[in-house]
């Protein structure tokens, strides 16, 4: 079965497609999910507007937009019935007939998804994740010993952005003098979409050129891994990797190349962009700030659940549905596209009470910041609250002193972005 591409009729008149809907400012943006929530919470839209996939390329139909925390999470946790295989689960269209890479866990669906996370989830287990978490601290201190005093910078570029592309170095071994380009690439595929970065693009090269020389580096990045991890085997993702049998075959070079590209975006954003918002929100609300430091170890797991509800930094997947359904008493036809709204989702009101308020104190409820559970539940969760702890315990004890400035948002593509943070550290 193929991705439906006969557009249904419009259900409503908001617009969350456009370029100039997701430059608006996150609460903006919500203004327009909160009426979808409350009027339309299952609404058909055209496709999302892509710089680097214009219509006449994609011929995409449009999509479904799920609004409610319910729903998204029946979406996610049925996969039979709105896949991640068919159609890929990208909400922003991909030219139609385009290339493929090989897939990455999250492009397929049981049982093939089911072996390649049994064979990664060996690295994120809880004993996995103890054993890393000495090596997260060692580096988190560092990051911010470097900071103290440091007067007035950037809490992205010199915070922020460390710790996330360290670890993911760590895990799949990637070699200390490679780990700032790996990171730029990493940071280039996530901010593609963002009119500064294509304003910055060398003289004559198309986005997709752009696009094609960060997927070319990190390719080669894990292609260069896996050989020497076949020759030298280690203890990491790399070396589990070339010796995991997938279905009776060994992985190709390719196959482990294009999970480095999933584990330098996803092992990077999502940790990155909950650092920035979260140092934003107590330096706006220093009473939350002062309640988690007085019992920082009792209360800082609670916490990291309301950092990254509130920053939602991954906003948005998507699915294909299977077969004939109804969804809110809205039919949706074998095929369509379905859009995952995790922003619209972590704001709704029938399951947080002040859902756009920061409040660390919120009871732990059922969040979709790391997708909203079922097979693709996110499974470095638990490596990104080891990483978001042990920044949080620097930050708060070395740096009591934060005069945080405007963030700059990144603009378009999937992610809440903060491009840039100005801050002052006395």
């Amino acid at each position: 079965m193929k991705l439906h591409r006969t557009p249904h009729a419009s259900t409503c008149d908001r617009d969350i497609s456009s370029r100039e809907f997701w430059a608006k400012p996150f609460d903006e943006r919500d203004e327009t999910f909160r009426w979808l929530r409350e009027n339309a919470p299952v609404s058909w839209h055209p496709p999302l507007e892509h710089p680097a996939v214009p219509a006449s390329v994609h011929g995409e139909a449009g999509f479904w937009a799920l609004t409610l925390a319910e729903d998204i999470t029946f979406a996610s946790r049925n996969h039979e019935l709105f896949s991640s295989e068919l159609g890929l689960p990208y909400l922003p269209p991909r030219a139609a007939g385009a290339p493929l890479m090989a897939p990455t866990i999250l492009e397929l669906d049981p049982p093939r998804h089911t072996e390649y996370r049994k064979v990664l989830s060996s690295a994120f287990t809880p004993k996995a994740v103890a054993l890393l978490t000495e090596k997260i601290e060692q580096r988190a201190e560092q990051i911010v010993d470097r900071v103290v005093g440091g007067g007035t910078f950037d809490f992205v570029a010199e915070v922020s952005s460390k710790l996330p592309m360290l670890t993911v170095a760590d895990l799949v071994g990637v070699p200390e003098d490679k780990v700032t380009s790996f990171a730029e690439a990493g940071n280039n595929l996530a901010a593609l979409e963002d009119p500064e970065t294509l304003s910055r693009l060398p003289a004559g090269v198309t986005p997709q050129e752009w696009a094609g020389r960060q997927v070319a580096y990190l390719m080669e990045t894990g292609i260069e891994l896996a050989e020497a991890r076949r020759a030298h085997p280690e203890d990491d993702i790399v070396t589990r990797l070339v010796t995991a049998d997938i279905g009776g075959r060994q992985l190709s070079n390719e196959d482990i190349g294009t999970m480095m590209i999933l584990l330098s975006v996803a092992g990077n954003d999502t940790t990155k962009q909950t650092t920035s918002h979260t140092v934003v929100n107590l330096a706006r609300h220093p009473q939350q700030r002062d309640w988690l430091l007085d019992d920082f170890d009792g209360r800082i797991m609670g916490s990291i659940e309301e950092f990254v509800r509130h920053a939602t930094p991954v906003m948005m997947f998507a699915r294909t549905a299977t077969r004939d359904t109804t969804i809110q008493g809205t039919e949706i036809t074998a095929g369509d596209k379905i859009g995952l709204f995790y922003c619209s989702g972590n704001r709704d009101s029938t399951v947080f009470s002040e859902p756009e308020t920061f409040d660390l104190t919120r009871p732990v409820s059922g969040h979709v910041g790391f997708g909203g559970g079922g097979v693709h539940f996110c499974l470095g969760n638990g490596v990104a609250k080891a990483q978001l702890r042990a920044l949080f315990r620097q930050i708060l004890t070395k740096l009591p002193h934060i005069d945080v400035g405007e963030p700059e948002a990144l603009s378009g593509g999937g992610m809440n972005g903060i491009k840039r943070l100005p801050v002052t550290v006395s």
